[in-house]
């Protein structure tokens, strides 16, 4: 098979989807890999290093499109990046559908097969392709709302962890999964008084026996969110329905009753947000304030530390990637959860979650794949 690692184009995304680690696993399993010119540049990953492992620098994204069977991407295509895909091709990466819907009619269009990235679920629940990515997010996620609760950065001038005599900062975070947990461990580590709402009180459980001695955890509902989130100086929303839509737990009357200078970090708005008042900023303009409480709504936050993050998520894509390019039938074989990444194919949804968000069928994801 031919593999395509296109540059990323989205707005200040400097990741790229194969290191030349990748590669070269990939010239060992008999596959061309195609690799855009300057694809790595943004990962401090020069193209003589991919060309050293067996790797093919072609000028630019046309080149990778149309010469490549499959495509391995970090984040959602793009509208330029959708005009090129065809049936014929097979799409691996995030794709968030339900925050573009306008991505999912265009890949729907396109009759590529597109598996994403975050909807591969393992039985046990835990979403391996999401996890390196989260853990960079919710660690980023206090470090940056703790930057911007200092007064020249617009926020109420707090210090996480205090001062012998004076109290520290009060953090929640919305969600003990992999991203709420990381966003708590940095804030603690940081000094912070620290709460953490879930509705399931398993991850709360793993919480509590780490025994953090600034990290308390608290079974979610409206009451509890309401006088956390009223009570805190940052807000972090780490919600998440893989595939789905995230739901809206704080709604703007709740953040017109927060502190003023609050700052609020919403990692789930790459899947449409679980604060009302978020929308989507990039990292050269990150942060706005709204009723007097500073937002940061980065919808790719790992994206600020490209070498580590680039590391980080091929360590956990490169097996599926060589896998699926070994063949997908023996890939979904060995490998059952890819079945659940498979958002389309076809023409046709084959992911629960993003059918009901878009509101059209669903298709049996090995249907869709012809299998």
């Amino acid at each position: 098979m031919i593999i395509g690692v296109p540059k990323e184009i989205k707005t200040e995304e400097y990741r790229v989807a194969m290191t030349p680690v990748g590669v070269r696993e990939l010239v060992a399993h008999g596959h061309r890999v195609l690799v855009e010119k300057d694809a790595g540049s943004g990962s401090f990953v020069a193209d003589e290093a991919y060309t050293a492992v067996g790797g093919e620098i072609v000028s630019n994204a046309a080149e990778v499109f149309g010469g490549a069977d499959m495509i391995v991407k970090v984040k959602e295509p793009q509208p330029a990046e959708i005009e090129m895909l065809e049936e014929r091709h097979l799409l691996f990466t995030y794709l968030h559908l339900a925050a573009y819907p306008e991505e999912a009619r265009g890949l729907l269009e396109s009759k590529a097969t597109a598996i994403a990235y975050e909807t591969v679920e393992l039985d046990n629940g835990a979403l391996p392709l999401l996890a390196p990515m989260s853990e960079i997010a919710g660690r980023l996620a206090a470090q940056a709302g703790a930057h911007y609760l200092e007064k020249p950065n617009g926020g109420r001038g707090v210090l996480l962890g205090g001062v012998p005599g004076v109290p520290p900062g009060k953090v929640t975070v919305l969600g003990a999964g992999m991203a709420g947990r990381n966003a708590a461990m940095i804030a603690a580590g940081m000094g912070a008084e620290v709460t953490v709402l879930d509705l399931n009180v398993n991850p709360l459980r793993h919480l509590d026996e780490l025994q953090w001695g600034n990290v308390r955890t608290v079974t979610s509902s409206k009451f509890a969110v309401e006088q956390f989130v009223a009570d805190s100086d940052m807000v972090v929303g780490a919600v998440l329905i893989p595939g789905a839509r995230a739901p809206v737990i704080v709604d703007e009357e709740l953040v017109k009753r927060m502190r003023p200078g609050s700052v609020v970090v919403d990692i789930s708005i790459d899947q449409g947000g679980c604060i009302a008042t978020a929308r989507e900023t990039t990292h050269s303009d990150p942060v706005y304030e709204m009723h007097g409480v500073v937002h940061y709504a980065v919808g790719n936050i790992p994206g600020a530390v490209p070498n580590t993050a680039t590391y980080a998520l091929t360590n956990a894509t490169l097996p599926y990637v060589v896998a699926l390019a070994d063949g997908v039938a023996g890939a979904v074989e060995r490998r059952p959860e890819l079945l659940g990444g498979v958002n389309v194919a076809g023409g046709a949804v084959a992911n629960p979650a993003v059918a009901d968000y878009l509101g059209v069928e669903c298709v049996d994801a090995r249907t869709a794949l012809g299998l």
